[in-house]
């Protein structure tokens, strides 16, 4: 755990980690595709499943304390085929989606958002799609023909990460200050 001192600066979130050897694969997998935007660095990669903007440390603590023990064990997760937000021929975000393992990420999402409510945060609004995002877009672009491309990746879901973003003029950077294991 990293010492938090009296407040959190920035923006803090709770992720699914993406393994070393998953985001290598990524990485390659991808190198050789004409991806519009910012393509996010993949040790930056991650699953989101709440964000909780930027938090004392009370708050935060109580949002921790409402997450333990977390109900979900260890499950397969498997990134599968390529999507975009708003819709791909205008897309400002380009994604890897989750095939295996979404229905647990969801369920790890009302857990998220029970305690994030639990520690008095304003609930979230937008639904939750299990997505990596890979690449922002501005302005949008149509992405249609990425969407062919295939993706067959997979690895066991055994931890969960809150990180506190550092913004930066190359991008935002990600510390890792707690992570929580699943069951088994």
């Amino acid at each position: 755990m990293v010492d938090l001192g009296a407040d959190l600066v920035g923006r803090v979130f709770l992720a699914v980690p993406i393994p070393p050897e998953i985001r290598f694969a990524l990485a390659e997998r991808i190198g050789d595709l004409q991806i519009p935007g910012r393509v996010a660095p993949p040790e930056n990669w991650h699953i989101t499943l709440r964000f909780l903007d930027t938090v004392d440390r009370v708050t935060y603590e109580r949002f921790l304390a409402s997450l333990d023990p977390l109900p979900e064990t260890s499950f397969p997760l498997a990134l599968d085929g390529f999507g975009a937000f708003p819709r791909p021929a205008k897309a400002t975000v380009f994604w890897a989606g989750i095939g295996k393992g979404a229905t647990q990420l969801s369920v790890l999402n009302e857990d998220a958002e029970e305690a994030a409510l639990a520690a008095g945060l304003s609930p979230e609004e937008r639904p939750f799609h299990p997505h990596l995002t890979l690449s922002r877009i501005r302005p949008p672009a149509d992405v249609r023909h990425l969407l062919e491309e295939e993706i067959e990746l997979s690895w066991r879901c055994e931890k969960l990460v809150v990180y506190r973003s550092h913004p930066g003029r190359g991008g935002a950077r990600y510390e890792p200050i707690d992570s929580l294991d699943l069951i088994g």
